[in-house]
């Protein structure tokens, strides 16, 4: 686990373009962090990216994983409610703008996807 490194994840998957092949890639991404034990003390989730902590998101096993493995997981609470999916999180808490403020401020390192 890399100690006080926090990673922001605002899309649903990763990069711009193809939506399949956006959640190709963050299920790669978060498979090899996984695998390699280079996961990020924190991840916050905003804008679209709350979408991967729903269940029936196709990265949720994954994200349970690094949860399990002591990452904590922290939504924005106003895009759950925007979503409408603030019942339907099957990893990670509720957060607020002024949370993710704050980890982002106390990080030694924010990552971006």
């Amino acid at each position: 686990m890399q100690e006080n490194h926090l990673l922001q994840i605002t899309r649903y998957g990763m990069g711009h373009g193809d939506a399949e092949l956006a959640i190709k890639l963050v299920a790669s991404y978060f498979k090899i962090l996984i695998e390699d034990k280079r996961l990020p003390s924190i991840i916050t989730f905003y804008n679209e990216g709350v979408k991967l902590l729903a269940a029936g998101s196709p990265v949720i096993s994954l994200m349970q994983e690094a949860e399990k493995q002591g990452v904590k997981l922290l939504a924005c609470k106003t895009c759950l409610d925007y979503y409408q999916i603030t019942d339907n999180m099957a990893a990670g808490v509720k957060g607020t703008m002024m949370d993710i403020i704050t980890l982002q401020s106390e990080a030694a390192k924010v990552i971006n996807l």
